[in-house]
């Protein structure tokens, strides 16, 4: 049993609380041995709300025994003074920088809500929609070698072996327009890429994992197959990263990074700069 309590976390803004989850799962990462109950409240645009918030702090202080943690983004001054009064840890991550920000630049912030959603929205919101559908139309090498050329990257790498999610998380949080092949038994055979990926290998990046986490996770979607069979997956990895060290293609093992490790590996490989949404 942990020594340590379980702890509620609030996240709480007036927009949608992803700035505030963000940052706080960053912060709360450095401290894995912690037992923490998340709780988002988002859209706390006024006092009535903000009074709700904090009697939800108050009744988590009476059930953990130990103070809450509150990551709050909350710009307008009126719903931030109904939270300052409960028995909380209160962290305001707006406060932390635009205050520094604001003496640094010699300028008043605009205290706007949702003012990231809007630049995000007028600059680079329609590339980001453009780049999941590219992502969802050239899923699992459904591509022709035209459509190829408009590729920011393409993963190759076995089946199940996170390309699909990887090029999603691309599209969603750079805009980067990603493609993804399956190597498959006639490529192994072959010892060779297809003619089509050839003539885009400056942009080829591949992924490979453990064979017994992807005999695993190909069990989940056929059971007792030769297709999840652990031979059968210690027989593609090993042909697949035979192959793509003989095309002199970057992989990464994906069997123990996040998505995010993978994908800023990525971006750095094929000199991508993208900005984060």
């Amino acid at each position: 049993m942990s020594e340590h309590p379980t702890r509620t976390v609030f996240f709480i803004s007036d927009g949608t609380g992803i700035t505030a989850e963000t940052l706080g799962h960053s912060l709360l990462a450095q401290f894995p041995d912690s037992n923490l109950r998340q709780v988002r409240i988002p859209f706390v645009d006024d006092l009535d709300k903000a009074l709700d918030a904090a009697r939800q702090i108050r009744e988590a202080r009476a059930s953990d025994g130990v103070r809450p943690i509150v990551f709050s983004t909350l710009v307008n001054a009126q719903p931030e003074s109904g939270l300052r009064d409960t028995d909380a840890l209160f962290v305001d991550l707006f406060d932390q920088f635009i205050v520094p920000l604001e003496a640094e630049l010699g300028q008043r912030s605009t205290h706007t809500v949702g003012r990231f959603h809007g630049m995000a929205e007028s600059q680079d919101y329609k590339s980001r929609i453009e780049a999941i559908n590219f992502a969802m139309a050239h899923d699992d090498g459904i591509s022709s070698d035209g459509e190829l050329a408009d590729a920011d990257v393409i993963l190759v790498g076995v089946s199940r072996s996170g390309k699909t999610p990887t090029s999603l998380y691309l599209a969603v949080q750079f805009g980067v327009k990603a493609a993804n092949y399956p190597l498959i038994p006639e490529d192994f055979e072959r010892n060779k890429l297809p003619g089509e990926l050839h003539r885009h290998r400056n942009k080829l990046f591949g992924l490979t994992i453990a064979p017994e986490r992807l005999s695993q996770i190909r069990q989940e979607r056929r059971p007792n197959s030769r297709y999840a069979a652990i031979e059968n997956c210690r027989f593609e990895i090993e042909a697949a990263q035979k192959l793509m060290r003989r095309e002199n293609i970057q992989w990464l093992d994906s069997t123990t990074k996040s998505i995010e490790e993978i994908s800023a590996t990525i971006l750095q490989a094929v000199r991508l700069n993208k900005p984060a949404y």
